[in-house]
C-alpha cells in the first residue's frame, strides 16, 4: 500500500519536476526583444524565476526523499530466497560443483548412435 503510493508520488514529482524545468528561462533568453518586459508581472521583474527556482529546487528534495523511501522499502521486502542478493557464500560453491556433475553427465550423452 505504502509501496504503491511512493511510486505513484514518485511519478507525480518527476512531471512536475520537468514542467518546471522546462518552464524556466535561459540565461541567453531574447524575451526583452519582443517586448517582454516583465517588470509589471505578478512576481516582479526576476521574482517568477526565482520562485520557479526554489520551486524546482523543493520538488527535487522531495523526489530524493521518496527515492530513499522507495528503496528503503525494496530492501527489506527482498525474500530470503532472492536469487540477487545473497549471503551465503556456500552456495556458489554448491552450484558449481552441481554444474561440474551435470556437464560429465552430458559429455556421456554428446555420443551419437547412429544406426547402419
Amino acid at each position: 500500500m505504502i509501496y504503491t503510493i511512493l511510486m505513484v508520488s514518485a511519478v507525480v514529482l518527476s512531471i512536475l519536476i520537468i514542467f518546471f524545468i522546462l518552464m524556466q528561462k535561459g540565461k541567453g533568453d531574447a524575451s526583452g526583444m519582443f517586448g517582454g518586459g516583465s517588470s509589471g508581472a505578478v512576481f516582479g521583474a526576476s521574482g517568477a524565476g526565482s520562485f520557479i527556482t526554489k520551486l524546482t529546487t523543493f520538488l527535487v528534495f522531495l523526489f530524493f526523499l521518496n527515492c530513499l523511501a522507495l528503496a528503503y522499502i525494496a530492501k527489506s521486502n527482498v525474500s530470503e530466497e532472492s536469487i540477487i542478493v545473497t549471503d551465503d557464500v556456500g552456495i556458489g560453491e554448491q552450484n558449481s560443483d552441481e554444474l561440474q556433475d551435470q556437464s560429465e553427465e552430458n559429455n556421456s550423452l554428446d555420443e551419437i548412435n547412429i544406426p547402419d
